[in-house]
């Protein structure tokens, strides 16, 4: 592709962003799957320049606005060429050269404006907090809160894109062995620096046509992902359920933690995504070790029911907000696919208590999402706490494996890009320590008129 047909097609990705609100990453699949005549390094510059807009979008309308441009985006594309590329002029009008498949020449107030932002640098010490930081205004308040000091260091964290992170399946290779295969078929890594499965990649790579991946020993995991299956601490011989197990990543690293051995319930409302899960199951020759049952099947949700008091493990990483992934899914900041948080919160409470009878005593309930606020993490907690007194809140070094150093201090673990180089996650270890039998539907009425 010549550069002005890069250029336009990363105007005509943007556009179906904006027009369909489909999650940015299903777009460039989309778009990329329709024109298999694209190149692999087209392919991954266009994808580049796309996420890269996201991800300083607040500051590039910020210019544009201050020029009194159309907040189009054919500008916002032209306004990162000017203040993310830091192109001459005359290369950006190169650019816009208007031949076939190219973008169409540059008018003249698209001149105009080139030549007056050309040379900036991106940030102004004009623009507010939540311009220069990236982060949407309705946030502001709550994360300026959660982090306080640290506040512009983790907000300037989540401008960066995400390493890849690969976990190995230690059943079938060391985490030495794995990383000097990738090394041999040319992807640099090293190891990370908490998990004790997870390699780093230095540089995005296509995995698929590695040795180590296509025999299994990898999967491609984030850390911090690996890090909330750690927590959970799982001993080989243990009945674990993992509840919203979506497309299998955190089951495959709790077999990992058990050796294969055990029994692990994989269940997901998404009967689609959790079925796309049986081949890397089988991938790993994990297959075996789990049983997969869809909560879309009524016979499940009645399975569920019936489990009182039977599992040692649950684990609920239940649908969120996902502001944790922004740096990885920077459109999130700005669009809203599914519910909003305030309609995500009674999901999650009905989750948690649809699940708490099943563990037996001792047992450990695992509480996991990818969201930084606090309605969805902290404050969910303790509001379980406060309705089931069968259980307690363990602090998160007291439930990390022995054998391995805890990344985090306090009741809860709390990863973020800026410390942890990690996407946001939250985690917390509740442990049953009495089982109560509540009253049957309808028994509680009957038992207050006795009274």
């Amino acid at each position: 592709m010549t550069p002005s047909a890069r250029i336009q097609a990363t105007i005509e990705i943007l556009d179906r962003l904006m027009d369909g609100r489909m999650p940015l990453d299903t777009i460039v699949g989309d778009y990329m799957r329709g024109r298999r005549y694209i190149g692999s390094k087209d392919r991954a510059a266009i994808a580049n320049r796309v996420y890269e807009i996201i991800r300083h979008k607040a500051r590039l309308e910020w210019w544009i606005e201050k020029q009194k441009m159309p907040t189009d985006i054919r500008t916002f594309v032209i306004a990162s060429a000017c203040l993310l590329d830091e192109r001459k002029v005359k290369d950006i009008v190169k650019l816009f050269d208007g031949g076939q498949y190219g973008a169409d020449k540059l008018d003249d107030a698209e001149m105009a404006f080139i030549n007056a932002v050309n040379g900036n640098d991106i940030n102004h010490r004009d623009m507010p907090n939540h311009i220069a930081f990236e982060c949407p205004e309705e946030h502001m308040d709550r994360l300026a809160e959660l982090y306080g000091k640290d506040f512009k260091a983790e907000m300037q964290a989540m401008m960066v894109a995400a390493p890849l992170d690969i976990r190995v399946n230690v059943g079938m290779i060391d985490r030495e062995n794995a990383l000097a295969s990738l090394q041999k078929d040319n992807v640099p890594a090293d190891i990370t620096p908490y998990s004790p499965w997870g390699i780093r990649l230095r540089e995005k790579t296509f995995l698929s046509k590695t040795k180590a991946f296509s025999k299994g020993f990898i999967d491609i995991q984030d850390e911090g992902s690996q890090m909330i299956a750690l927590a959970m601490d799982c001993k080989p011989g243990m009945q674990v359920i993992d509840y919203c197990a979506g497309g299998g990543g955190k089951t495959l690293a709790i077999a990992c933690s058990m050796n294969k051995k055990g029994r692990i319930v994989a269940m997901d409302l998404d009967e689609k995504r959790l079925m796309k899960s049986k081949p890397r199951f089988k991938r790993a020759f994990i297959a075996d070790s789990i049983e997969i049952r869809p909560l879309s099947d009524v016979k499940n949700r009645k399975w569920i029911r019936r489990q009182k008091g039977t599992f040692d493990r649950v684990i609920v990483d239940v649908p969120c907000s996902g502001s944790g992934t922004w740096r990885r899914n920077p459109d999130m900041r700005w669009f809203t696919y599914g519910p909003t948080v305030e309609e995500l919160l009674p999901i999650q409470a009905e989750i948690m208590d649809k699940v708490a009878h099943t563990l037996k005593v001792g047992g450990r309930l695992i509480y996991a999402t990818c969201s930084l606020f606090a309605e969805e993490n902290e404050h969910q907690v303790e509001a379980f706490l406060a309705r089931n007194d069968d259980y307690k809140l363990l602090p998160i070094q007291q439930a990390w494996p022995e054998d391995l150093d805890c990344p985090c201090e306090g009741d809860y673990m709390r990863l973020s890009p800026n410390k942890h180089n990690t996407d946001g996650f939250f985690t917390a270890v509740l442990e049953r320590v009495k089982i109560t039998e509540k009253p049957k539907q309808g028994e509680e009425g009957k038992q207050e008129s006795e009274a």
